[in-house]
Parts: C-alpha cells; structure tokens; sequence
C-alpha cells in the first residue's frame, strides 16, 4: 500500500506524544529542565555525527574534511531567502492557529514546542528517501524505522516542552506523504551525492535545533530551510 510507511510515521509520533503527555504529567518543573537539556544534548549529538559523516574522510589512516564551501553557501544563502520569506513566522502562526483551534490557548510554550519538534522529525534524509521508497516500490521500512526513533524523540521531547509537540506529526505527514506521491518525479533528482548533500546540510540544521533546546532560542532554524533545497541543488551544478 503506497503511503502506508508516512502512516505508520504520523501514527508513531502521536503515539509517542500521547506518551510523553501522560509522563510528563508526573514530573515537577526540575525534572522537564533536565530533561529538556538532555534531549537538546541528544539532538546536538545527533546532528553532529551526521554532519561529521558528510565532512570527514579517512584514507590511509588519516582524516580529512571536506565540503567547507557547500556548507558555508547553503547555509548564508538559504538563511537570507528564509529570512526574506520569513518561514519561522509561517510555522508559527501555523502553530497559533493549531493552539486556538485544539483549545489550548492557555498552553505556555505550545508555539514554540511544535516548531521545535517539527524541525527536529522533519529534517534529514530519512524522510526523503523513505518516502520516495515507498511510493515507488511500496516499500516503507526506512520510514518504519524513522518511526521508532522519532516516537523516542517525541515522547521525550513532549515530556519537556509540552503538548505542541505531538502536533509535529501534521508536517510529518503533508511532507512525507507529499513526497511519496511525487515520488516518480523526484527520484531523478535524487541523486546519491543530492542525498549526501542534503544529508550533511539538514545534519546541521537539526544540530541547530539542538542549540536552542540546550541554550534557548539563538538561531530561526525554519528560515534555515531552504538550504536544505540549495545543497540539492548543488549537487547538479
């Protein structure tokens, strides 16, 4: 069944939100710092090994970087046309109309937990290639395994930040199920080294994510975004 892997996806991280409402429930403010501190840690990490991934090399035992160039324009290029456009302040009056419609305008924090959360799920390659995967072939075990991590990540993320996150899996949804229905379009563009530079440059946008989760709100990772696209493109130049 094609799209049954963005389902189980979208099922996973309201699962792991549900989850992470019912425990956070029973934790004192100390315990959600700590914690929120710790998932940020996590995300930074995670960030980082991706990143490292698509930079170091080793050969004949000793390592090189690379890339320097793609990860410096991307990033300033697509910074500028996010900021232009201004896509944090789309997902967050996204996020203010989700807060009124779901009747939690008293949530403190609401806004800011379901951008964070949706960056942290939506961002990388898993989603793009998993999608792709399954609309061509029907096979949905790259996002089937997606799911497992980010019910993890939700459900601490959610225990932490509060209820907003679970609504992450709305972007969840339209982004991978968009993709698996243009899969047949999308898949020569995909190339192997599109899917390592999109791989290196979303690694460090969710390390980002990480940096305000540890440090507060330094950086608009959403207007971000489109460097995701350019390292893409980069790719065909």
């Amino acid at each position: 069944m094609m799209g049954l892997g963005t389902l189980i996806n979208t099922a996973a991280i309201v699962l792991g939100g549900v989850a992470g409402l019912l425990f956070g429930k029973k934790m004192n403010e100390r315990c959600q710092t700590s914690l929120t501190a710790a998932c940020g840690v996590s995300v930074l990490f995670i960030g980082i090994a991706g990143a490292m991934q698509g930079m170091l090399s080793v050969s004949d035992g000793a390592g090189t970087s690379g890339q320097a160039m793609l990860v410096t324009v991307t990033l300033a290029l697509g910074a500028l046309i996010g900021e232009l456009i201004n896509i944090e302040g789309a997902f967050e009056r996204f996020g203010e109309w989700l807060k009124a419609r779901t009747g939690n305008e008293g949530e403190r924090g609401f806004v800011g937990a379901f951008v964070t959360a949706s960056l942290t799920v939506c961002i990388g390659a898993m989603a793009i290639v998993g999608a792709i995967q399954d609309g061509l072939s029907g096979d949905w075990s790259i996002l089937a395994t997606k799911a497992v991590l980010d019910f993890v990540i939700i459900l601490v993320m959610t225990c932490s930040l509060g209820k907003g996150c679970v609504f992450s899996a709305i972007p969840v949804l339209v982004l991978e199920g968009g993709v698996t229905a243009l899969s047949s379009l999308l898949r020569p563009i995909m190339t192997p080294l599109a899917m390592s530079y999109l791989s290196l440059v979303g690694s460090i946008l969710i390390f980002c994510v990480g940096v305000n989760l540890v440090w507060g709100k330094k950086l608009r990772v959403a207007n971000m975004l489109p460097a995701v696209v350019l390292a893409v493109a980069a790719a065909f130049v």
